[in-house]
C-alpha cells in the first residue's frame, strides 16, 4: 500500500519576514519530503501564514491599512526565501481564508456539541492606556514556573510551560509598557480538564512512533498522574480583534492559537480544490498520515490542545498524526540575538550570493531525530562544506569527467572488470549489507546527520579508488587507455550513486548532475543491486561543468546581523542614562542656522579607504548634476554595501578639506551619544522616503 503523507510545518506569524529558524525547519521538512517522494510515497507538502491576532491588527493600524492588506504585503515576500533555499511547498496559503473559517467553526461546533465548551466570566488583563483587552501575546512578564523574564502571557519559551496570562509575575503591556488592570469579561473555554481529554492524550502520546521519547516524557509531566495538571483553555478574545468570529457569540473571536493549527488542514483543502483532489477521501484513507515538524518552544499547543481538539471534533487525521519536534538553532553555542550580533539573516545569506545548498547540507549534517539544539559555527560551516561537498563529492566528477569527454567522445565504458566491480561493492556496502538501505532508513527516521556521514564514507572510498589509479597519470600512457576508460567510468558510476543519495539535500546540484549524466530523473531504486552500474555502462554523457564553488571565509564575516541600536529605555531608565546624552548647545539665532546649508543626498557608492582605520569614502548625489566625494568616520558602524542607495543629510556648503586620502567635499550628519562607552553607536541620518537629492533641510 502506497503511503500517503500530509506534511506540515509551523506556520510563521505574518508580522515579519522569515527568520533563520523558519528556514531551518522548512529545510528539514523539505529534505524529508524529497526523500519520501524518492521512495514512491504520495506526499502533499503544505504551509501557510498565521495571520490573526492583535499584533497584526495593531501593526496594520499603525500603517493605516487593513489587516488583510498588511498580511498580503508580508506574504508577497515569502517566495524569495522559499525559492532561494529550494524549499518546495506544494501550497502556501493563509489562515485568513474561507476554508479556515469553515473548518475552525465546524470544529468548534462539534466540540460544543460534545460538551467540551463552556462560558464563564473571568478577569482579563486590560490596557488602561490603549483602552482594550490584551491578548496573551500582548502581555509580557516573568514566567510563573521558572522565573524567566520577558515571557509572553501564554507560554514560556525557556521552560515550555503553558499558563494563564494572569499568572505572569510583574506583567506589562507590550504596546504601552503600562501595568495592565483586571476587568471582567465573558470568555469561552475548551474543557481540557475533562477526564476524556486526559485519557485520550495519555494513550495518544504513548502510541509508538507518534513522538520522540523525550517529548513523551516531557508532555506526560504536564498531564499529571490523573490529569490534575490539565487546565481549561480560554479560546475566545474580545473585539476589537482580527480573527475568526465564534458562532453565535457576537463580539467574540477565536484566539489565534485555535485557528492557526486548523490552518494546516485549510491549506490542504485549498490545495486539493486547485488540483482536483478529494480532501475528505484523503483524510479518511487508511494509508494517509500527517507528519508535522515543529520547534520545541511551542509543543504545548501542538501536543495538548491541538490533538484534543481534533479527537473530540471526530477528525479522522488524529489517529494518523505524528509530530517531529526539533530544537533551536544557536550561533557559536549562544542563543541568536540581533542585539548581540549573533543573528543570521537568511535574506542576507542569499544577497551575499552564498549557495543555498551549502546551508542545506550544513544544517542536514547537524540534524538528528532528537530534540536537540544545533549550532551554527562559521569556521565549522566553511570547513564542513569545503571538505565534504567540494573536496570529497564534486572533486570526483571534476577529476574524471573531462577524460570521458576528451578521450572517449563522452561515452562510458561498456563493461567493467571484476576489480572495478569489487571497488563499487566496497564503496556501497558495509559489513556485507548495502549502504543504500541503511542510508534510506536513516533519512526516513530523520537522522540526516548519520545518513550524510555514511554518504561521505562512500565518497571517501571513491576518492581512494581515484587516488590509487590516478587517471591523470594513466592518460599519459597510450597503452593504459582502456584502464583510463574503466577508472573514470567506475568513478562516475559512484559519483551518480552519491548524487542520488544527496538529492534530497542538494536538489539543484542533483538536477544538474542528472542532466549531465543523461538521467531523466534520479531514482532511489538505482542504488540497489546491479542497477548501480548496469544502466550506466556504454552510456553517452554530456559535457561537465563545475557544480559548486568553495565557501570564501570572508562571506561569513558579512553574514551575521549587525548589533541592533539600543532599545528605547523606559522612563526610569532614561533618567538614569541622561548623563550619557550631550547637553543642548548654547542658543543661536535663525540667521546663524541659515548659514548652514543642509541638503538631502543620495549615497550612490560607498567603499573602504585603504590604509584608513575609521573612514569610508562616500560618493554623493546632491542634485547638482555631479557627484561629491566625502570621507566619513563611520566604518565601525556600517558596511559599505549597507549604505549604497540610501538617502542621507549632508552639510553642502562646508569648505572642501584636503586629506591624506583625497579631498572631502562636505560632511554627512550622524547622531551619537556623548558617552561612547554607554553607547558607542553612530547613526547616519536618513530622511523619510520621498525626499529627493538636492532638497534643502530648513
Amino acid at each position: 500500500m502506497t503511503r500517503k503523507l500530509f506534511v506540515t510545518t509551523a506556520l510563521p506569524y505574518a508580522n515579519g519576514p522569515f527568520h533563520i529558524g523558519h528556514v531551518m525547519e522548512y529545510i528539514q521538512a523539505d529534505i524529508w519530503v524529497r526523500f519520501m517522494r524518492m521512495q514512491g510515497c504520495e506526499v502533499h507538502f503544505v504551509g501557510a501564514d498565521d495571520t490573526h491576532g492583535t499584533p497584526i491588527m495593531i501593526a496594520a493600524e499603525k500603517e493605516g491599512i487593513t489587516p488583510q492588506e498588511f498580511v498580503a504585503k508580508i506574504a508577497a515576500g515569502r517566495a524569495q526565501y522559499l525559492d532561494g533555499f529550494h524549499i518546495a511547498f506544494d501550497n502556501w496559503y493563509s489562515t485568513d481564508s474561507p476554508e479556515n473559517v469553515e473548518l475552525s467553526q465546524s470544529i468548534y461546533r462539534k466540540l460544543r456539541d460534545n460538551g467540551l465548551i463552556e462560558t464563564r466570566t473571568v478577569d482579563r488583563f486590560f490596557d488602561p492606556v490603549k483602552g482594550m483587552f490584551l491578548a496573551d501575546r500582548n502581555i509580557k512578564g516573568e514566567c510563573p514556573k521558572c522565573g524567566a523574564k520577558d515571557q509572553y502571557g501564554d507560554n514560556c519559551e525557556v521552560c515550555g510551560a503553558a499558563y494563564e496570562p494572569t499568572e505572569l509575575l510583574n506583567p506589562y503591556s507590550v504596546f504601552t509598557n503600562a501595568t495592565p488592570v483586571l476587568k471582567p469579561s465573558e470568555q469561552y473555554f475548551f474543557k481540557l480538564s475533562d477526564p476524556r481529554c486526559f485519557h485520550f492524550l495519555k494513550d495518544w502520546l504513548n502510541t509508538p512512533g507518534r513522538l520522540q521519547p523525550e517529548m513523551v516524557n516531557k508532555v506526560s509531566e504536564w498531564l499529571g498522574e490523573h490529569g490534575e495538571k490539565l487546565a481549561d483553555w480560554d479560546i475566545s478574545r474580545d473585539a476589537p480583534y482580527f480573527g475568526i468570529p465564534i458562532p453565535d457569540a457576537p463580539g467574540k473571536f477565536f484566539y489565534v492559537w485555535l485557528d492557526a493549527p486548523v490552518g494546516y488542514l485549510a491549506s490542504l483543502k485549498n490545495y486539493f480544490s486547485k488540483n482536483g483532489g478529494d480532501y475528505e477521501a484523503f483524510l479518511k484513507d487508511p494509508a494517509a498520515e500527517q507528519v508535522h515538524f515543529i520547534g520545541k518552544d511551542i509543543v504545548s499547543f501542538h501536543l495538548l490542545f491541538w490533538p484534543a481538539m481534533l479527537k473530540f471534533s471526530n477528525h479522522p487525521i488524529i489517529e494518523k498524526l505524528k509530530v517531529a519536534v526539533h530544537g533551536h538553532l544557536t550561533v557559536n553555542n549562544e542563543k541568536m540575538s540581533k542585539s548581540r550580533g549573533t543573528g543570521i539573516s537568511p535574506l542576507r545569506y542569499l544577497e551575499l550570493d552564498m549557495n543555498p545548498e551549502w546551508l542545506r547540507y550544513y544544517l542536514a549534517f547537524k540534524l538528528n531525530s532528537k530534540v536537540e539544539d544545533l549550532d551554527f559555527n562559521g569556521e565549522d560551516f566553511v570547513a564542513r562544506v569545503n571538505s565534504d561537498l567540494i573536496g570529497k563529492y564534486v572533486n570526483i566528477a571534476s577529476r574524471c569527467a573531462g577524460f570521458i569527454a576528451k578521450r572517449f567522445d563522452g561515452k562510458l565504458a561498456s563493461s567493467l572488470s571484476d576489480n572495478a566491480k569489487q571497488w563499487i561493492a566496497r564503496a556501497l556496502t558495509a559489513d556485507g549489507a548495502e549502504r543504500q538501505a541503511s542510508i534510506a532508513a536513516l533519512f526516513e527516521a530523520r537522522e540526516f546527520g548519520k545518513a550524510l556521514r555514511e554518504v561521505m564514507e562512500i565518497a571517501d572510498v571513491t576518492n581512494q579508488y581515484v587516488d590509487e589509479y590516478k587517471p591523470w597519470v594513466l592518460a599519459k600512457d597510450p597503452e593504459k587507455t582502456a584502464e583510463l576508460h574503466e577508472v573514470c567510468t567506475t568513478a562516475l558510476i559512484l559519483f551518480r550513486q552519491l548524487t542520488i543519495m544527496l538529492a534530497p539535500v542538494l536538489p539543484s546540484v542533483a538536477g544538474r548532475v542528472a542532466e549531465f549524466l543523461g538521467d531523466a530523473k534520479l531514482a532511489w531504486n538505482d542504488t540497489k543491486g546491479g542497477a548501480v552500474y548496469e544502466t550506466m555502462l556504454g552510456r553517452t554523457i554530456g559535457a561537465y561543468s563545475h557544480l559548486m564553488q568553495r565557501v570564501d571565509p570572508k562571506m561569513i564575516e558579512n553574514l551575521f546581523d549587525k548589533p541592533a541600536a539600543p532599545a528605547e529605555a523606559a522612563p526610569a531608565a532614561a533618567e538614569n542614562e541622561a548623563a550619557g546624552i550631550e547637553p543642548i548647545a548654547p542658543e543661536i539665532s535663525i540667521d546663524d542656522f541659515s548659514k548652514v546649508d543642509l541638503r538631502v543626498a543620495r549615497i550612490v557608492n560607498c567603499e573602504h579607504v585603504e590604509g584608513a582605520g575609521k573612514l569610508l569614502r562616500l560618493t554623493l548625489d546632491v542634485g547638482e548634476g555631479r557627484t561629491r566625494n566625502v570621507f566619513s568616520g563611520i566604518k565601525s558602524a556600517y558596511k559599505p554595501e549597507d549604505l549604497i542607495g540610501k538617502l542621507t543629510v549632508m552639510v553642502a556648503n562646508l569648505a572642501p578639506r584636503k586629506m591624506k586620502f583625497g579631498v572631502s567635499e562636505g560632511m554627512v550628519l550622524c547622531a551619537s551619544a556623548a558617552d561612547e562607552k554607554a553607547d558607542p553607536g553612530l547613526y547616519v541620518l536618513e530622511p523619510i522616503e520621498g525626499a529627493k537629492p538636492g532638497m534643502r533641510i530648513r
